[in-house]
């Protein structure tokens, strides 16, 4: 994942629009580096953020009470399937 995007989840709190940005890190050589930590807000509200490890496989979420281990694992899954539409751009990631 590139460029943030919006994934609407159903909570035991009720309908959350989590926005899903991708912390991405420039290198000296101009490339950019996918961290594989990704944070979520809903609005303005921190949500935390879900980390994965080098291989994809396993994650951590640092929430606190935001999302239980299913929805989160949820949303882990939405971001490791996650494919960035043809032309997604790093140069326009959103700070």
């Amino acid at each position: 994942m590139i460029n943030q995007t919006i994934y609407i989840i159903n909570t035991t709190k009720g309908e959350l629009h989590l926005t899903i940005t991708p912390i991405i890190s420039k290198l000296p050589t101009g490339d950019f580096y996918e961290t594989g930590v990704y944070k979520l807000t809903d609005g303005v509200t921190g949500m935390g953020e879900i980390a994965f490890d080098e291989n994809r496989n396993e994650w951590t979420y640092d929430g606190i009470d935001e999302l239980n281990w299913e929805e989160a694992a949820e949303v882990a899954a939405f971001i490791k399937n996650y494919k960035d539409p043809a032309g997604a751009d790093p140069d326009a990631l959103q700070s």
